[in-house]
């Protein structure tokens, strides 16, 4: 019924139809609902149901558990933090979507309102590639900076990462990454410190209020460490009890929305690497860079830079390290492309993120910033590995000439 209905409407926004203007819309609509009718006329041609929306949603799907888990975490940070003495489950999840709701609504309407407008004017269809986007932002944020500031990061970021470059497919940044950057420097106070990562107040008569003048700290494990001085550190909770590994593992922590449980993100990883959407060469590769970063820096750990006690392990479970392990470094758009280049910038994007985390203890999270700074090498890094093989390839043709 649904299709049939599409099929009789559809000459509407065809040119010369009365929703002409509209053509771009219904075009996104159309191709997202349904796998396009279009066929080859002449030549040879691959076909393959799986297009660029479905590897989309297969992305999303794959976040489902880190955006789930988030929920949970924002109430329960606000329960603890409120000194509640009851956490029921539903009443935590339901806080924790009524916070989250907003900014994903707000990052959409925005990123998804330029990008239609933009292909009205271009004359283009609608790119896929917000549909991953818009829940990345909201995820990889802390939860309190208001919706206006995500509203104009999430605008900056579209327009001047991606439709500057073209479009889908043309970026050399990672969107939502960049949008985390803008937020991080344009508003620093909004993005840091106690009250960034901690929903603080009820929503709709849902959980407590946090007040921090009592001496309640939310800052993240790394927060913590970045501001303390000598000897290995103690991380503490929200109500002042200490944090396990395993807490820190199944996410149980202050942090931005989606990127604390590291359970959570490999479960989404197992499902990108099943699906063979995203590269297992990266994805192995930054986590290995990041335990030859956390070994050497754990080996040469001093007083002056708190972070280095950390073993090398946590270094992995702390902060955004593992999201941006797999789903930020994996990005196809912004990474490189030859075998032995995503080897190499794997490692590169774990090595310096434990670096700056380490070694800057102002700025306790370098996750983000090494991918950004490995998405600009990136393409040097394909021209070398490339350049060096036709080398090899020429060496070894000269070779075989002259012995013949």
């Amino acid at each position: 019924m649904l299709r049939k209905y599409l099929d009789r409407i559809k000459p509407n926004f065809e040119p010369g139809g009365k929703f002409q203007a509209l053509h771009s819309v219904f075009d996104g609509l159309e191709t997202f609902l349904y796998t396009p009718r279009t066929t080859s006329a002449s030549g040879v041609h691959v076909h393959d149901s799986l297009d660029s929306k479905r590897i989309m949603i297969i992305v999303v799907l794959a976040l489902m558990p880190c955006l789930l888990f988030g929920m949970y975490n924002t109430g329960y940070q606000n329960l603890l933090g409120s000194h509640a003495t009851s956490f029921p489950f539903w009443s935590i999840m339901a806080y924790g979507f009524l916070a989250i709701l907003p900014k994903i609504i707000t990052t959409y309407v925005v990123g998804l309102g330029i990008e239609f407008i933009v292909a009205q004017w271009r004359k283009e269809e609608i790119q896929e590639g917000f549909l991953v986007t818009g829940i990345l932002i909201p995820l990889i944020c802390p939860i309190e900076p208001p919706l206006w500031m995500l509203a104009v990061a999430t605008a900056f970021s579209v327009i001047f990462v991606k439709e500057v470059f073209g479009g889908t497919g043309y970026n050399i940044f990672n969107v939502a990454l960049v949008t985390r950057a803008f937020l991080f420097f344009a508003y620093p106070a909004s993005m840091s410190g106690d009250r960034a990562f901690i929903s603080a107040n009820p929503i709709c008569g849902l959980g407590g209020t946090v007040n921090f003048a009592d001496g309640i700290s939310g800052a993240t494990p790394l927060g913590q460490i970045a501001t303390m001085s000598g000897g290995v550190p103690e991380i503490k909770n929200i109500a002042g009890e200490a944090v396990s590994n395993w807490d820190a593992f199944l996410g149980l922590i202050p942090g931005s929305f989606g990127e604390t449980s590291t359970l959570c993100i490999l479960i989404g990883a197992a499902l990108l690497l099943v699906s063979g959407i995203a590269s297992w060469r990266i994805m192995l590769s930054v986590f290995a860079g990041g335990l030859i970063a956390g070994v050497v820096v754990n080996w040469c750990a001093t007083p002056l830079y708190p972070a280095s006690y950390l073993s090398p392990w946590q270094q992995l479970i702390y902060g955004g390290f593992a999201f941006a392990a797999v789903f930020m470094a994996t990005d196809p758009v912004t990474a490189a492309r030859t075998g032995v280049g995503k080897y190499i910038y794997g490692v590169l994007v774990g090595v310096i993120a434990i670096i700056i985390r380490v070694y800057n203890n102002g700025y306790p999270e370098g996750a983000m910033l090494a991918v950004l700074l490995m998405n600009a090498f990136a393409p040097l890094i394909d021209y070398c590995v490339v350049q060096t093989n036709i080398s090899r390839r020429l060496n070894r043709l000269k070779a075989k000439a002259e012995k013949s």
